[in-house]
């Protein structure tokens, strides 16, 4: 399972155009129209003097070296002229990655990201979180919650493995073993940041890692907003959880809101200037997100997690067999009638208790507040 000739030969080209397109960054050239561009095209916008070099090497390129490299570095290679493989979701998008480098599991391919004769439909749930990378403790929480939450549901977390947000992102599924998918700017198989190579190392082992870039690629800084776009296009929701008003994360909601997507945010401070970009969504009409269930409310638009898969149900089921045993003594006193932190809290103390054990049970899809301060245990 290998891209076509011509999709290789394009990811050849961005990875040799690499410094051009750096450069037509830092001149406030739009990157999306220029990764619109064709091969032709892409080339001779490079200029006369440096365009004919390309375009010779583009002429005697060898598609078969790349794919080669692409297998021993343990990475697939996929197109949309693969279409068992390819994500649906991004086979219509205008300036989408021509070629997708994966590592992983094989069997995997198709159950993150979708594939075969059932299109777009065929795409299990999938929601991107991102975010800061220099996140408050309260953003890395609610970010790992989410992620924890989330993937214990059943739903594809993606995000870019990147410092803060989206790296506590992938560890909160990880925690549950749930599925999820990480885009990254340079290759796949090329641990980026590097502090982060414990999560890679994990995400390639029993999940996914994608990139358009070919095998070895090192990011310049056009590639994070061009994965950005990748990492939109993989998910039918969005959800900043934190961003000042100038961040990377926000060009990722601008990409799901012109593919049509849904955009989310985590409400902040208005005094925290990691609060501002996502407060300013949420002014703008981006759906408001707490916790896992406000999630499930906008990807199924029911009041509880009725509409889960059977896969989905399953994994909730496991995750609430490994609950600690603190957990689960919990979770039974608020199935006993004790569904309130007043309640729970026989003594003095207790409350602050109580309220921590019931977000996270509540994080990880198991219970779901009502009004009036109750929890009730979310049907499996």
């Amino acid at each position: 399972m290998t891209a076509c000739d011509a999709c290789l030969r394009r990811a050849w080209l961005l990875a040799r155009l690499a410094g051009y397109l750096e450069r037509a960054r830092h001149d406030k050239v739009r990157l999306r129209d220029v990764l619109a561009l064709d091969d032709r095209a892409l080339i001779a916008a490079v200029g006369a003097s440096a365009s004919a070099d390309v375009s010779r090497e583009w002429d005697v390129l060898d598609p078969g070296e790349l794919r080669a490299a692409a297998t021993r570095a343990g990475l697939a290679s996929l197109c949309p002229h693969v279409p068992d493989a390819f994500p649906p979701r991004l086979r219509d998008l205008d300036g989408a990655a021509r070629a997708l480098f994966v590592a992983g599991p094989a069997p995997r391919l198709r159950e993150l990201l979708g594939g075969g004769a059932g299109g777009a439909a065929s795409a299990p749930p999938a929601v991107a979180i991102v975010g800061a990378r220099r996140a408050t403790p309260d953003g890395l929480e609610v970010a790992r919650g989410l992620g924890r939450g989330l993937a214990a549901a059943g739903i594809t977390v993606v995000s870019g493995m990147a410092l803060g947000i989206d790296a506590a992102a992938h560890a909160g599924a990880l925690e549950v073993g749930g599925p999820t998918v990480a885009v990254l700017a340079g290759a796949a198989d090329v641990p980026y940041p590097a502090s982060k190579r414990h999560i890679h190392l994990e995400l390639v082992a029993g999940q996914l890692v994608v990139s358009e870039m070919p095998p070895g690629h090192r990011p310049h800084r056009w590639n994070f907003p061009a994965r950005n776009r990748t990492i939109a296009g993989l998910a039918e929701l969005t959800i900043v959880v934190e961003a000042a008003q100038r961040s990377g994360s926000l060009i990722t909601a601008e990409f799901a809101t012109q593919m049509g997507r849904e955009v989310a945010a985590v409400p902040g401070s208005v005094l925290a200037a990691q609060s501002s970009g996502t407060n300013a969504l949420l002014r703008d009409g981006a759906i408001v997100v707490r916790d896992t269930q406000d999630v499930l409310d906008a990807l199924f638009d029911v009041g509880c997690l009725a509409a889960r898969t059977p896969a989905a149900v399953s994994t909730a089921a496991a995750v609430t067999a490994s609950l600690e045993p603190r957990l689960h003594d919990l979770l039974r006193e608020v199935e006993a009638g004790r569904d309130s932190v007043e309640a729970l809290a026989r003594r003095p103390g207790d409350a602050q208790t109580a309220m921590a054990g019931l977000s996270e049970l509540e994080l990880l899809g198991i219970l779901r507040r009502v009004p009036g301060g109750r929890y009730l245990r979310v049907a499996t």
